[in-house]
């Protein structure tokens, strides 16, 4: 048997996606800024994939920017925003916990002269309401937090962080990272007070190489690439056709039968956290219940560092991560992990196992099942 448990990593994409992308590279293929008939087509996918996404998110059509995926969408959010509203303030607000698309950015800002509030969290990785309050001033132009933590799966108190920035400073822009959140919850940017929300498209089966950015109307923001002037001047480059409609297509499909799939999600993670609830060197990090994630764990494992039970379970086809999938391959220790206070015993003994809808509850008790073989047996290496 297989089980893929690294879909916060990547998916695999859909049938549909595929069918579409084909469709689009080798018969559909011509320039969407060419005034001809192949151009035509090439536009036509843009707009249908445009029509899918806002639909999912009740917004305009005209309220989204295709990109080449997360990190973009991140970066042209904190950086055109901050270039775009400099004479406003000079002050950033993130939090100690973001993926290094939002937080490397944020620290290129804060060396060219911004000054950045960085919210901690609690043992469960969410920020304080309080804290962030308090953090608001007159200069504050941008507040950027992850909407689900990638590593933890700790989901942040969104809707009341967005009331308390727009009643403390109504000029502050609210941006979302919802890469592991989108297609895992009814998201509608408008209602919530988002002003800007970034997605990727490998992580809802979606092609690599694809993403979007929301912009609420009228939100001030700079471009980050210049060229041709496609998308309103605010992407420049030929938009990658294919790419875009296998995105649009897998966030359809995202939301077709949503309750179902959500308790599909929430099956296998809770049928796999109460298959090792009563072996003593199982640590679940941050929320166990319906207020988490239903489609990430962090596993630590006493006595075992994360590489050497990835590798364990590779052997058994079994594919987890250690750690987020952007970092896992440095020696680096988990800002996240620290963060929630995990003890450092657990820092470089952790694991992330994540799942999609196709998983299957087999799987689950089959990757169970292997790690109560091999923790043992790996245990007996502890480092003395």
């Amino acid at each position: 048997m297989e089980a893929y448990f690294d879909n916060s990593a990547t998916t695999r994409c859909s049938k549909g996606a595929v069918e579409i992308m084909v469709r689009a590279l080798s018969e559909d293929y011509g320039n969407p800024s060419s005034l001809h008939g192949k151009g035509m087509e090439g536009e036509h996918y843009i707009k249908e994939a445009a029509g899918k996404i806002a639909k999912t998110m009740k917004v305009r059509e005209a309220e989204l920017i295709f990109t080449s995926g997360g990190t973009e969408s991140n970066n042209l959010a904190i950086l055109g925003a901050a270039m775009a509203n400099r004479r406003s303030g000079m002050h950033l607000i993130t939090t100690c916990v973001e993926h290094p698309a939002v937080s490397v950015p944020v620290k290129f800002l804060e060396e060219q002269g911004f000054s950045v509030t960085r919210l901690g969290v609690d043992q469960d990785g969410r920020i304080s309401l309080e804290e962030l309050r308090e953090a608001i001033t007159p200069e504050t132009i941008l507040v950027s937090m992850m909407y689900v933590n990638n590593e933890i799966g700790a989901v942040e108190p969104v809707a009341e962080a967005a009331g308390i920035i727009k009643a403390q400073n109504p000029k502050t822009l609210f941006h979302v990272d919802a890469i592991q959140a989108y297609g895992k919850y009814i998201i509608h940017p408008a209602k919530l007070g988002i002003d800007m929300m970034s997605v990727s498209g490998h992580k809802i089966h979606g092609p690599k190489g694809s993403g979007f950015l929301y912009v609420r109307e009228r939100t001030k923001i700079k471009p980050i690439l210049y060229g041709g002037g496609q998308q309103r001047a605010m992407r420049s480059g030929t938009e990658n056709v294919p790419g875009i409609a296998g995105l649009g297509q897998a966030a359809g499909e995202a939301y077709e039968n949503f309750e179902e799939k959500q308790e599909h999600l929430r099956q296998l993670k809770n049928v796999f956290i109460e298959g090792i609830a009563d072996e003593k060197w199982a640590h679940i990090n941050g929320r166990k219940g319906a207020d988490s994630a239903p489609h990430i764990i962090s596993l630590s494992v006493d006595g075992v560092r994360g590489e050497v039970l990835l590798h364990a379970l590779e052997e058994q086809h079994i594919y987890v991560s250690a750690g987020s999938a952007c970092s896992s391959n440095k020696p680096a220790v988990s800002a996240t992990l620290s963060a929630i206070g995990v003890e450092r015993q657990y820092l470089d003994s952790t694991v992330r196992i994540s799942f999609c809808n196709d998983n299957t509850l087999e799987e689950v008790a089959y990757c169970v099942n292997k790690l109560k073989e091999l923790v043992p047996m790996l245990r007996k290496y502890i480092r003395h």
